[in-house]
């Protein structure tokens, strides 16, 4: 269940930042009853943004795939690397 709490709460800054380390998900800030900010520890911004870039670059190689881009063999590709980067 997300964490919600209105503005006036934002003065805590310490307790506002312990719960975003504890529970490893985002604080949703309201303003008068509306949903205004998003507040969250470093660590879960690096795991929601590299998870989405993860989620693009497969939705990029499906749509090459869907697209007819031909597809390597994974044997060949590895021998010819070998051969371009040692020799």
């Amino acid at each position: 269940m997300p964490q919600i709490l209105p503005i006036k709460e934002l003065r805590d800054t310490t307790a506002i930042s312990e719960r975003c380390h504890a529970r490893r998900e985002p604080i949703f800030i309201t303003k008068n009853g509306y949903g205004d900010l998003v507040v969250m520890s470093m660590e879960t911004y690096e795991l929601i943004t590299g998870t989405a870039a993860i989620d693009s670059a497969i939705a990029s190689a499906e749509a090459e795939l869907d697209g007819g881009v031909a597809l390597l063999d994974a044997k060949e590709a590895l021998e010819e690397l070998k051969r371009r980067h040692f020799g």
